[in-house]
C-alpha cells in the first residue's frame, strides 16, 4: 500500500510540474516558472523517496532526499524574495 501511496505522490507532483510551467509558458508570469521549478524538484524528491523506501530499503537515502528537497525549495525562495515583475 505504502508503494502506491508514494508513487501517487510523485506522479502529482510531475503533474503539478506540467500544469505550472505550461501556465508560465502561456502567462509569462515568473512566479509559475519558480514554481513550476520547484515541483520539478519536488518530483525528483518523491522518486528519491520511492528508491529509499522501496527499490533499496537497506540503503539510507534519507540525507539525499532531504538535499534534494532543500535544492528544490531554493527556486521558489528565491522567487517569492527577489524576483520583481
Amino acid at each position: 500500500m505504502g508503494a502506491i501511496v508514494y508513487l501517487l505522490c510523485a506522479g502529482t507532483a510531475l503533474l503539478c510540474t506540467f500544469l505550472l510551467l505550461r501556465a508560465y509558458l502561456r502567462k509569462r508570469a515568473r512566479l509559475l516558472f519558480w514554481s513550476g521549478l520547484c515541483f520539478a524538484g519536488l518530483s525528483i524528491n518523491n522518486l528519491v523517496l520511492v528508491l529509499d523506501r522501496i527499490v533499496f530499503p537497506e540503503i539510507d537515502l534519507s540525507l539525499w532526499r532531504l538535499l534534494v528537497a532543500l535544492i528544490a525549495m531554493l527556486p521558489l525562495l528565491y522567487g517569492l524574495i527577489w524576483d520583481e515583475e
